[in-house]
């Protein structure tokens, strides 16, 4: 073999041994005229190598060494280093591929644009961090590929190549060149399909499962991405969250961190109202609290609202009129009237608005709200679900910690609306997809109060994180075609759209259930990164781009005739 040992492997107990190791040159530091310290990496981390006559040696020249470990002498051992109670001496160096000097230092702490990063992905995926985040995510896969199979669940391959059925985001297209005129879609996600393995009695499947969706990207999002998708027969959201529940942990587990077996369940008229977003950070408080009583009857207008509610800020009463205004335009830009603030001065409370207050609201507020003295208080009026969205985006933004902070706080939210809102025609909008069923409770207020009946919708968060989401789905036609008729899909349109779905249907369908989650995302937070960028070996930036290969591009004329496409020139 053209090595004997990673670098990163070797320890005292390899003195006297001849080895062999390659990789690529990290630094030279000269000793004198012709002897030199050579660090030598690879994946598994960096050698010291004493090397003779290293003068054409370069950084990231790729090597093989040879030579015997010793230890190194007294007073020189490095304890950032694992290897550093060793070094290789006596070496022979042999080139096997010369470099031009990297773009940037290959190193955990890199200042270099991220374009940069990208264009030069391959030398990019050498930092330490980055071997870390990819290999930690192939040991999150292969822990949910062993949990799954544990309980009985097949891995089935979905198509890639499918019809379009929009459905949320925009489709990626790919038009056909045996049927001109006609496009296939890339899958948003294989939901149709697992459904149809329900049918065709597969039972329990899963898959890692590689979507796409033509949406706006953001540190959490991208227009390619893998997610766990899995579909259980004769089984209820208690099922579904049970083993979901199994493998997330146990992926979790595997990455070396710490979590508890039993995850909370909260619903989404609890998460609204305590943290104002149905995917809530639980790691801080600074929870919403309702005072609509505190202030029923008074004579201040902007609180003569359907909903008043306030978050206490510890600490920032010193916090200067710039940042409050700033807030408070982050308020009117998230749908709010504006934003009322009060800072517990010693025994009172200084704000605009004191003087509107009475004295019986000066004492209920900041008691309703637990305030100290060096607190501020933020207060929004409006209809409640305005008012909640406010109030959470500003906690969000004053009081949560980073992502590698707080630990892993896991929470499944429940009982989700099954519509969102009304169109302008007056339909109910689905808050979900058209195949979630609703809460058997609430089966009998569809026709007389759409917007008030919950579904069984599920989705699991991490740290604030919408890590993924699941339903029970609609297995019975009858409920499928109310559904259907509530959202102004006609019995045609839906065996257009659907047609061989609801065939399948009609053939005997079970129940069933089932559920998706990212694994960009989970891996992205248990590596303690921001941005799931860091954890895709080859992703787009924020506007799409691919600055290795220079994607999207565009193709050539033979192509577009081949496929009998034409493009035209971009409205101004």
């Amino acid at each position: 073999m053209m090595r004997t040992h990673m670098c990163g492997e070797l320890r005292p107990e390899h003195a006297g041994q001849e080895v062999s190791v390659c990789g690529w040159v990290a630094s030279r530091r000269e000793h004198g005229q012709n002897l030199a310290f050579v660090d030598v990496r690879d994946h598994t981390g960096i050698v010291q190598c004493v090397v003779d006559g290293a003068h054409q040696l370069r950084s990231e020249f790729v090597v093989r060494v040879t030579g015997i470990v010793r230890d190194r002498p007294e007073g020189t051992h490095n304890p950032a280093l694992a290897t550093g109670d060793i070094e290789v001496g006596d070496c022979t160096v042999e080139i096997l591929s010369e470099a031009e000097p990297p773009p940037f230092p290959i190193g955990d702490r890199v200042d270099a644009d991220e374009i940069l990063r990208l264009r030069h992905r391959y030398v990019d995926l050498r930092r330490p961090v980055m071997q870390r985040n990819l290999r930690l995510r192939a040991t999150v896969s292969s822990a949910i590929r062993r949990s799954m199979e544990e309980q009985g669940f097949v891995e089935v391959e979905t198509p890639t190549l499918i019809a379009s059925t929009p459905e949320g985001a925009r489709d990626f297209v790919v038009p056909s060149r045996l049927q001109p005129g006609s496009f296939y879609a890339l899958p948003q996600s294989p939901q149709l399909f697992k459904q149809l393995l329900m049918v065709g009695g597969v039972d329990r499947y899963y898959q890692l499962a590689r979507c796409l969706r033509d949406e706006d990207l953001r540190a959490d999002r991208q227009f390619e991405f893998t997610q766990l998708d899995a579909e259980m027969s004769f089984a209820d959201q208690s099922d579904v969250i049970g083993v979901i529940s199994q493998t997330v942990v146990a992926a979790i587990r595997a990455a070396g961190r710490e979590v508890d077996d039993a995850i909370p369940t909260m619903s989404w008229r609890e998460a609204q109202d305590r943290f104002g977003s149905d995917k809530p950070d639980v790691r801080f408080g600074m929870e919403l609290v309702e005072l609509t009583e505190a202030v029923a009857g008074t004579g201040f207008r902007a609180f003569q609202a359907p909903c008043v509610k306030g978050i206490r800020v510890p600490g920032e009463a010193s916090m200067g009129r710039a940042r409050l205004d700033r807030l408070t335009d982050q308020a009117k830009a998230a749908g709010g009237g504006g934003l009322v603030w009060l800072k517990m001065e010693g025994e009172g409370l200084e704000s605009p608005v004191a003087k509107f207050l009475s004295a019986e609201e000066k004492a209920a507020i900041p008691k309703a709200l637990g305030a100290e003295p060096g607190d501020l208080l933020l207060l929004a009026a409006g209809e409640r679900l305005i008012v909640d969205r406010v109030l959470g985006q500003l906690r969000l933004e004053l009081g949560r910690p980073p992502v590698n902070e707080g630990g892993l706080n896991l929470l499944w939210v429940t009982e989700f609306p099954l519509f969102e809102g009304l169109d302008s025609e007056g339909r109910p909008m689905p808050a979900h997809h058209p195949f979630t069923m609703p809460h058997p409770e609430d089966l009998d207020r569809l026709d007389s109060d759409p917007l008030s009946v919950r579904s069984q919708a599920y989705d699991l968060v991490l740290n604030g994180w919408e890590l993924g989401s699941g339903s029970v789905r609609i297995h019975r036609p009858d409920i499928q075609q109310r559904i259907f008729s509530f959202l102004g899909i006609e019995p045609e349109q839906a065996q257009a759209r659907f047609g061989f779905l609801l065939d399948a249907f009609r053939h005997g369908a079970p129940p069933h259930a089932g559920f998706a989650f990212g694994i960009d995302r989970l891996v992205a937070l248990l590596a303690g990164e921001e941005n799931i960028r860091e954890v895709i070996a080859f992703p787009k930036t924020q506007s799409g781009v691919d600055p290795l290969t220079g994607a999207p591009n565009p193709i050539d004329a033979r192509q577009l005739t081949e496929l009998g496409l034409r493009t035209l020139p971009r409205p101004t």
